[in-house]
């Protein structure tokens, strides 16, 4: 196909040698390879709108792209050669910010980091924290809705965004950078396309809420006896913190272990190990002295009441930073090992021991040499129940065998979340990995409204096509 024309559409630049697109269709786990006629970098939102009206009338697919750090596929072409790949790296620069509205205005391609330190240098905080913020954008942040360590506080990245600016799968540009807390005015479009994984249009903008920057932050590393007992540490935390309890993290001892093997600066904060740690964080609005007693008289009535059996505290920034580092470090500790089966999943918080305890067992009567490398986000139900394989397993022969366990601890997890009423999918999104587990999981009638939605806002069925949602059943 002569794609002289497209270049002359829109200004940005236009990739088509097979060495300059590799990157894009690669997605970052490496589990997914695709290919592509050409990837896309536009300059601005009406360039985008641009490609997408040539690509529209084109009848050509477009799969929508911010940093490609996503975990499930979403931002890949499929092996066809027939999408262009919509990179929105260009787009990355900051349009407004209001202090005093706690708002700030930014375009897709910006990465989460950039957004961070806008904020931070007008005197405020953007809440949103993940493990790859120095590559993701935030336009693919709100396409996944993603979560990150502090949604116990603020929300997933839904409740940080006020509007957007969006690009429609025909090539309108549709402007709903609103600044606005209430608007009741109709449909509320920006909820349709967060977390639609750029099968709906593109989002090319954003307007986010800020929040005033703590004055302090503490944290504590904290062995507890079971699950149980770290739930039973949240609902004490809560009552005694409030809102300043920004995070609370679930840490096997299996997960602290791979940290140690693989992180040369990686240093145990306790003496004594324990089956389960938990990692909390106070952000404070005095000053460090008050968020130290604060959180130290919490841990005195853990240890008292026995929720806890050992903690450690931060002192400086250096330990607050070496304490995430044991949490942040692990999904690369694990990547480590050799492959790997996630679940990103979503529980009732209640559910979750339960849910721990039951699932191991199963695991371990089925499957029994591989290793459940489990950690999440306990204060708001995300958890992380990760399978490696049998330590030592590293020759061909064993890695198949272990990739062939994939799909039946996949069926026999997500059973298990179903029945605690969960979701297979938290914060990573669907995109290929998840698809047809998800409608495998949903009633016919929420497939048939999420097809209606699909079908009204991408008729063509263009906007990144085979992600999300599995194909429609055929009717007779």
């Amino acid at each position: 196909m002569n794609l002289a024309d497209l270049h002359a559409a829109f200004a940005g630049r236009l990739r088509t040698d097979a060495t300059e697109m590799a990157p894009f269709l690669t997605d970052w786990r490496r589990k997914w390879t695709g290919r592509a006629l050409a990837v896309a970098q536009p300059d601005t939102a009406a360039d985008v709108a641009a490609v997408l009206r040539w690509c529209h009338a084109k009848r050509i697919a477009v799969v929508p792209q911010g940093g490609n750090t996503g975990l499930s596929g979403g931002a890949t072409p499929d092996t066809t050669g027939h999408a262009v790949v919509l990179s929105t790296a260009r787009l990355n620069r900051v349009r407004a910010v209001d202090p005093m509205g706690h708002t700030l205005t930014v375009e897709a391609g910006a990465t989460l980091q950039q957004v961070q330190d806008a904020a931070r240098d007008v005197g405020r905080l953007f809440p949103l924290s993940l493990a790859a913020q120095g590559s993701c954008t935030i336009g693919g942040n709100l396409a996944t809705n993603a979560g990150g360590v502090q949604v116990l506080r603020y929300g997933n990245a839904r409740e940080l965004c006020l509007g957007l600016e969006v690009v429609t799968a025909e090539g309108e540009l549709w402007d709903g950078l609103r600044a606005l807390r209430k608007d009741n005015s109709g449909y509320d479009l920006r909820d349709l396309f967060i977390g639609s994984e750029g099968t709906l249009g593109v989002i090319t903008a954003a307007v986010l809420k800020l929040f005033p920057l703590p004055a302090a932050q503490a944290a504590a590393f904290v062995a507890v006896p079971s699950p149980a007992a770290a739930l039973a540490l949240l609902a004490l935390a809560q009552a005694r913190l409030g809102p300043a309890l920004t995070a609370f993290e679930l840490i096997s001892e299996t997960c602290l272990q791979l940290v140690e093997r693989h992180v040369s600066a990686a240093r145990r904060p306790l003496a004594e190990a324990s089956s389960w740690y938990v990692l909390l964080e106070v952000s404070d609005t005095r000053d460090e002295a008050h968020a130290a007693s604060e959180i130290e008289a919490v841990l005195e009535a853990a240890l008292e009441a026995g929720h806890a059996v050992d903690a450690a505290l931060s002192a400086s920034i250096a330990q607050f930073r070496s304490l995430w580092a044991l949490r942040e470090d692990i999904s690369e500790s694990q990547g480590a090992e050799g492959p790997t089966i996630k679940h990103d999943i979503a529980l009732p918080i209640a559910c979750i021991p339960s849910f721990i305890e039951s699932t191991d067992t199963a695991i371990a009567r089925h499957f029994p040499d591989v290793r459940l490398v489990v950690f999440g986000h306990l204060g708001d139900g995300n958890l992380h129940y990760n399978v490696s394989p049998p330590a030592g397993a590293t020759s061909d022969t064993q890695r198949a065998a272990f990739a062939a366990l994939e799909a039946p601890i996949n069926r026999l997890v997500h059973d298990a979340v179903q029945e605690a009423g969960g979701s297979i999918s938290a914060e990573h999104g669907l995109g290929v990995l998840r698809r047809d587990e998800a409608a495998r999981y949903k009633t016919p009638t929420e497939r048939r409204l999420m097809h209606a939605v699909k079908r009204a806002l991408d008729p063509l069925g263009l906007m990144n096509p085979g992600k999300l949602l599995a194909p429609e059943p055929t009717t007779t």
